[in-house]
C-alpha cells in the first residue's frame, strides 16, 4: 500500500518527466549527490513531489528563509493532502540573544517572543515523524540548532489506558514533568485543567483538547473538544483505548539523571572559576559562580531556568564538542538512512548552513570569557557543516543557479522547459538617471491592464520610502523585507494576487522561488551598484520572478554594464533561445502559469489570539500593564512617542 500519494490535476510535462526519472534512477543508485538545475517556473516543486511518490520516503525539504518555507510547506500540503505536511522553522517573532559587549560593559540578557502557532507546527512536526512513516517535513537552517534528544523526547510521553488504575494527582504531576503548566482560567497549548474527577490536557502540537474521564479510580473514557468552546468533536476520529500525551517543550530535563549532571557542572566550575582565579579575573570568578548556582538551584525546584539549554550537553550525555541532536537526529534515529533530503535554493541554503556556527561561537566565546557562562555553553549550537553533510545519505540540491561546490559534487538533472511553454522573460536596459519617474510610467500601463509589478531595491529604507512615494502617487503599494513577521510574509504575497494592491518592493527576499503569476513586470533598481544584491545568481533570481507570465518582461536601470549584468543577461537570452527552439520545434503556444491561492499556513481567526496586540491609546487604561511582554512594552511606549510627536506637530 501506498503511503505517499500526490493529488494534482496536471502530470508530469516538458522537461519533469526525464528529471523525475533521472533523479529517482540515480537515489536507487546509491548516488549521495544530486543537482536539480531547473529554470525558475519549471515546476521544481512538482518534480520533487513525483519522487517523493515514486520512491515512498519520509522527506526533509531545507530552505534558506521562512517566506519560501511557508509558500513551499503549502505547497506539499496541497500535493499530500492524506500524509503528515509538517512545517519547522524558528519560533522567534522577536529574539534577542545573551551578549556581553565589552568595549561598553554592557551585558544584555536573551528576550525572546515566541509565536505560539509556530511553536505548535515545530512540535506537531517531531510528533509526526515519531508516530509516522508519511513524514514531508519543510524547514528552515533553524533545523541545525540544538532541540534535544530524539530518545529522550520519546521516552518522554504520558500513555494512559481506558481501565488503567491512576489518580488525577498522578495524571497531573506527570503532565508537569512533560512541561504542561496547569491554568484553570486561561486554557491555552500547552496547558491542563482539573475539573472534579476529569482532567482536560490541550496538548502543545494540537488544535483540539483532550479530555480523561475517570471513575472509582480507574480511566472511564477519553473525549475531544474543541478548546474554546468546550464543544466535542464528532467529527473527528474516535479516540482508541489508548491516549498518548507528547511533551510540550523539545528540551526537557530528566530528574533522574540531575544529579549526575548537577555533578559534571560543578566540577566544571570549580575548573573554570581555578582558571579564572589564575588570571586574576576575580570579578569574572564572581559572576560565573553566581550564575550557576542560581540556575542550578531554579533547576532543581522548577526543572527549568531561562538559558537551560546552554547545559545540555550534561543532559543529553554529550561528550565536549560532540555534534548537538537537530531535527535530523529525529529522522536518522526514526528512518536510519531511507529518507530524502532536498535543499532548495541550495546556493543560498548551503552557504547559510556553512555560516551558522562561526557566528554563534564568536558571540558565545565573548560571555565565557567575561564568566558569564560555562564553557558548555559552545557546545549548545548548530551543526557545523561538516558534521550536517555526512548525516544525509540522499541529497538532492535544488537551484536555477547552483554554485561550483554542488555542480562539482554531484551529477546534474537539468530542467531547462516550463510545463506551460513561457520561454525566460525580454530583458530591457535602462539609464538608472530618473529611474523612480521612469518605473512610475512603467507601473502605470501594468495598472490598467490590472497586472502586477515587483520592485527590487538595495536597502530596506529604500524600500519603504519608496513604497510610500508611490502610495502619494495614488499607487497601491507594499513592500516585503526580513523584518515582516514570519507569517505575514505568506499573507502579503497572498494580498498581492488578491489584488489588494498592484506593486510589491523588496530587498533579498524577491528573488528565489516566489511563485507570482500576476506579475508581468520585474524592475531592478540600482542594477550597476556591484554586490551580493546585484551579483550574477542574483540578477538571474530576481529576473525569474517575470518568469511565470507569457508577457513578463525585466526591466535593468544602470548607467554601467556590470560583469554581472553581462553575465546574467548572456545567460537568460542563452535559455530563451533554446525554450524557444524546443517550442518550435514540438509546437508549444506558451501560456501564463496558472497558480491557485493557497489557504494560509494558520487560519486568521486563530492567529489573532496569538499575534502581538495593536495598541489604542484610548484603551490605555483598560490595559492591564502587567501581562504585557517586555516586547510588548517597548511596542507599546514606541507607539506612544510616535502619537506624542504627532500631537506635538
Amino acid at each position: 500500500m501506498l503511503m505517499f500519494k500526490l493529488k494534482s490535476s496536471f502530470s508530469p510535462t516538458g522537461d519533469q518527466p526525464q528529471a523525475i526519472e533521472k533523479l529517482v534512477t540515480g537515489i536507487k543508485a546509491g548516488k549521495k549527490d544530486q543537482v536539480l538545475l531547473g529554470v525558475t517556473g519549471s515546476g521544481k516543486t512538482f518534480t520533487l513531489a513525483n519522487v517523493i511518490e515514486k520512491l515512498q520516503m519520509p522527506t526533509l525539504i531545507i530552505s534558506h528563509n521562512k517566506t519560501l518555507a511557508g509558500q513551499l510547506y503549502q505547497e506539499f500540503r496541497d500535493f499530500f493532502p492524506e500524509n503528515a505536511v509538517s512545517y519547522f522553522v524558528s519560533y522567534y517573532d522577536y529574539y534577542q540573544p545573551e551578549a556581553y559587549m565589552p568595549s561598553s560593559d554592557t551585558y544584555i540578557e536573551k528576550e525572546a517572543q515566541i509565536n505560539e502557532l509556530i511553536d505548535k507546527l515545530r512540535l506537531k512536526t517531531t510528533t509526526n515523524i515519531l508516530t509516522r512513516k508519511d513524514v514531508v517535513v519543510v524547514a528552515s537552517v533553524s533545523c541545525i540548532y540544538n532541540i534535544g534528544s530524539p530518545v529522550e523526547y520519546g521516552r518522554f510521553i504520558l500513555e494512559i489506558e481506558i481501565g488503567q488504575k491512576i489518580e488525577i494527582k498522578s495524571i497531573a504531576h506527570r503532565l508537569i514533568e512533560l512541561q504542561y503548566s496547569r491554568s484553570e482560567f486561561d486554557f491555552k497549548r500547552g496547558t491542563f485543567r482539573i475539573r472534579g474527577d476529569r482532567i482536560d490536557i490541550y496538548p502543545a502540537y494540537e488544535d483540539m483538547g483532550y479530555r480523561i474521564e475517570l471513575e472509582s479510580g480507574k480511566v472511564k473514557r477519553f473525549e475531544s473538544f474543541e478548546p474554546i468552546s468546550g464543544k466535542l468533536v464528532t467529527n473527528h476520529q474516535p479516540l482508541a483505548t489508548s491516549l498518548i500525551i507528547y511533551p510540550a517543550k523539545h528540551y526537557l530535563m530528566d530528574p533522574a539523571v540531575f544529579k549526575n549532571a548537577e555533578q559534571q557542572i560543578r566540577d566544571d566550575l570549580k575548573k573554570e572559576v581555578e582558571v579564572l582565579k589564575k588570571k586574576n579575573k576575580l570579578v569574572e570568578m564572581q559572576r560565573l559562580v553566581r550564575k550557576v548556582n542560581y540556575d542550578l538551584e531554579m533547576i532543581k525546584e522548577v526543572g527549568y531556568v531561562n538559558g537551560i539549554e546552554n547545559y545540555s550537553r550534561y543532559f543529553d550525555g554529550r561528550k565536549i564538542s560532540d555534534p548537538p541532536y537537530s531535527l535530523i537526529n529525529y529522522f536518522n534515529q526514526q528512518y536510519g538512512k531511507n529518507w530524502l533530503l532536498f535543499i532548495d535554493e541550495s546556493h543560498m541554503t548551503v552557504p547559510q548552513i556553512r555560516g551558522m556556527f562561526n557566528g554563534d561561537y564568536s558571540r558565545k566565546n565573548t560571555l565565557i570569557d567575561y564568566g558569564f557562562r560555562l564553557r558548555s555553553a559552545l557546545d549548545n549550537r548548530p551543526l557545523k557543516f561538516e558534521e550536517f553533510y555526512p548525516m544525509a545519505s540522499k541529497i538532492v540540491y535544488v537551484s536555477a543557479t547552483p554554485n561550483q561546490w554542488e555542480i562539482g559534487k554531484g551529477r546534474i538533472v537539468e530542467q531547462l522547459i516550463r510545463p506551460t511553454g513561457i520561454i525566460d522573460p525580454e530583458i530591457i536596459i535602462k539609464p538608472a538617471t530618473n529611474e523612480v519617474q521612469d518605473l512610475i510610467l512603467e507601473i502605470e500601463k501594468r495598472v490598467k491592464l490590472r497586472e502586477k509589478v515587483l520592485v527590487t531595491t538595495l536597502t530596506k529604507k529604500m524600500a519603504e520610502d519608496l513604497s510610500s512615494y508611490l502610495k502619494e502617487k495614488k499607487i497601491n503599494a507594499a513592500y516585503l523585507h526580513s523584518d515582516v513577521k514570519t507569517l505575514e510574509r505568506s499573507n502579503i504575497l497572498e494580498n498581492l494576487r488578491k489584488g489588494n494592491f498592484d506593486v510589491l518592493i523588496g530587498v533579498n527576499l524577491l528573488r528565489e522561488g516566489l511563485d507570482l503569476p500576476e506579475v508581468t513586470l520585474v524592475a531592478i533598481l540600482d542594477a550597476d551598484k556591484e554586490g551580493f544584491l546585484r551579483s550574477r545568481t542574483s540578477l538571474i533570481q530576481t529576473m525569474g520572478r517575470a518568469a511565470r507570465n507569457i508577457t513578463g518582461q525585466v526591466i535593468i536601470y544602470a548607467d554601467i554594464m556590470t560583469k554581472s549584468i553581462n553575465e546574467a543577461v548572456g545567460e537568460i537570452n542563452r535559455r530563451r533561445k533554446y525554450q524557444v527552439e524546443y517550442n518550435t520545434k514540438h509546437k508549444i503556444t506558451p501560456k501564463t502559469i496558472y497558480k491557485p491561492i493557497r489557504e494560509k499556513i494558520v487560519d486568521q481567526d486563530e492567529k489573532s489570539l496569538f499575534y502581538d496586540r495593536d495598541f489604542d491609546s484610548r484603551y490605555l487604561d483598560e490595559m492591564n500593564m502587567d501581562s504585557l511582554t517586555p516586547f510588548d512594552k517597548k511596542k507599546l511606549v514606541k507607539k506612544m512617542e510616535r502619537e506624542m510627536k504627532n500631537q506635538a506637530e
